[in-house]
């Protein structure tokens, strides 16, 4: 559905060229929920831009059901971004309008009766459940509402995409949650391709099915959503992982007690990550019945990605070292992904949380 091939934008600032996205190409279908993540001035908010020609690229084709848009007329253009609702972090509500103006005011050239314009903006509203604030002023509503209100704007003209620019930056984590679920709602609903941009994995993990991790201007990464959380291969990638999926700071914790982490002769501590049927295996239990080998968890976190169960595991393996060699090879031929953090020897001692 929307395909950016070799999308360069180049800006010119004090005599100083600044290449804001280098040579990014992407393809995201119809009815993806399509994430790119990044931290502040990679690139993926310029990027986003480009795909509705808010931002032109200085290289590359942006190509829409096949056709490449940078060739549009003016007037080809002006319908092509009607099928292309935007929403964006600060809301961008006129505040001396009411709730039911906001909305109208993307309606002003759909051709629609006035009437015709009511029953829609009534409809609109009760989409994104503000029915009863349909009179209020955006003064009047919290983060979330204002938010809610932003996107029944940007579905007034039925658009097949929406473009979401940190639109959950703003917002508490639990306003988040329920902005989030309302976007899932509309890509189900709806049919609406969604690319979403945003500098929190945790995002990413909510809603998108896709995702592309972007660095510098460039994309580094980009797998769905299961494969880019079990198996991430780019050090920016598998540092947003780690902080969705708190290991990193479990960890921490877990280092800053060293009661949890004194080892005998006869322990190690690992780290375990697993993918799909594995998580409802009882692996943890036949390491002690098939091998003598008891399991002390000390955190544990399962995460469900469309559907796909992913877990981490960091424990104590306590047994006699042949048969905790054993039973490791037992878990990896099940799929398991083993990582040793310390073990009982003079020379050795937790791994520092950056080489991990």
């Amino acid at each position: 559905m929307i395909e950016l091939k070799n999308i360069d934008v180049t800006f010119y600032q004090k005599k100083q060229q600044i290449e804001a996205v280098k040579n990014v190409s992407l393809t995201i279908e119809k009815e993806d929920v399509f994430g790119i993540v990044g931290y502040s001035g990679a690139g993926k908010s310029t990027l986003v831009r480009v795909i509705n020609l808010l931002q032109r690229p200085t290289a590359g084709e942006v190509i829409i059901h096949n056709k490449n848009i940078l060739g549009f007329s003016a007037k080809e253009l002006r319908a092509q971004r009607k099928k292309i609702g935007m929403i964006f972090q600060h809301f961008n509500l006129m505040k001396e309008r009411t709730i039911f103006a906001n909305v109208d005011f993307s309606l002003k050239y759909s051709g629609l009766s006035k009437e015709q314009r009511k029953e829609k903006i009534e409809r609109l509203l009760e989409l994104v459940g503000l029915s009863e604030k349909k009179d209020a002023y955006p003064s009047q509503l919290s983060g979330g509402q204002k938010q809610r209100v932003a996107i029944a704007r940007a579905l007034a003209n039925d658009p097949e995409i929406l473009l979401c620019d940190e639109a959950t930056s703003a917002l508490d984590p639990k306003t988040t949650i329920q902005i989030l679920d309302l976007l899932k709602k509309l890509n189900k609903e709806l049919g609406l391709t969604i690319v979403l941009i945003t500098h929190e994995m945790q995002v990413v993990k909510e809603i998108c099915n896709k995702v592309a991790v972007m660095e510098d201007g460039q994309v580094i990464e980009e797998n769905d959503i299961v494969s880019i959380f079990s198996q991430p291969k780019e050090a920016l990638t598998k540092d947003f992982i780690r902080t969705a999926t708190h290991i990193d700071q479990a960890l921490e914790t877990i280092i800053q007690h060293p009661s949890l982490t004194k080892l005998s002769g006869n322990e190690v501590l690992v780290e375990f990550s697993y993918v799909g049927e594995q998580t409802s295996e009882p692996l943890i239990a036949q390491l002690y019945s098939k091998y003598h080998v008891v399991t002390n968890i000390l955190y544990g976190n399962v995460e469900i990605l469309q559907q796909v169960p992913i877990g981490n595991l960091i424990v104590i393996l306590s047994g006699e070292e042949t048969q905790r060699d054993r039973a490791l090879e037992f878990l990896k031929k099940q799929g398991v992904k083993i990582k040793f953090l310390k073990k009982n020897e003079p020379k050795e001692s937790v791994i520092p949380l950056h080489m991990i």
